[in-house]
């Protein structure tokens, strides 16, 4: 029994995934300035992932390589779109356990990172992840878009039925 709003990243995640498919290896390379390319942002989000839930949450790096390559901040670059997706479901695979550990009671607290607190709630970042998400799937339409492909994805999908509101007290 999942937290409502770790259900609320499992559908984010889902909806991007969605987002992506019929995109090649070739379309996730390419590049329309200052956007960055698909596969760049499958990897920044299996980066994204990896720095909260692995290394900051439980201080493991999974796929130390990631980070530099696509990581907050780092310079712009056009990674396999393959290889990003194979990080990305390696990641997501390794965080889902300890999602799935949270209670309503971990939410407000602050993960301790190199001896100090951190700066958002667990809560917060759960959010900021999920929000993270769609963020990248609208910048991805956009890409998809400017490569010509029509017919894409309506959003925000089977909400009701895969992701419905849920409180905090109630999670399925």
């Amino acid at each position: 029994m999942s937290l409502p709003l770790v259900n609320q990243i499992r559908f984010a995640r889902s909806e991007f995934v969605r987002g992506l498919q019929g995109v090649s290896e070739e379309e996730g390379l390419r590049r329309f300035v200052p956007i960055n390319s698909i596969g760049w942002m499958v990897g920044h989000m299996a980066s994204h992932e990896q720095r909260f839930w692995l290394w900051r949450a439980q201080g493991i790096v999974l796929m130390p390589d990631i980070d530099e390559a696509v990581g907050y901040g780092k310079p712009a670059s056009t990674p396999a779109l393959g290889a990003m997706w194979d990080a990305w479901h390696a990641i997501t695979a390794a965080v889902d356990p300890w999602l799935d550990s949270l209670t309503t009671d971990h939410l407000p607290s602050r993960l301790i990172v190199g001896g100090k607190e951190h700066d958002e709630t667990i809560g917060s970042m759960l959010q900021r992840t999920m929000y993270h998400y769609w963020f990248h799937t609208g910048e991805s339409q956009a890409v998809r878009q400017l490569l010509g492909h029509t017919g894409l994805p309506e959003y925000v999908g089977a909400l009701g039925v895969e992701a419905p509101y849920e409180s905090e007290s109630s999670p399925r």
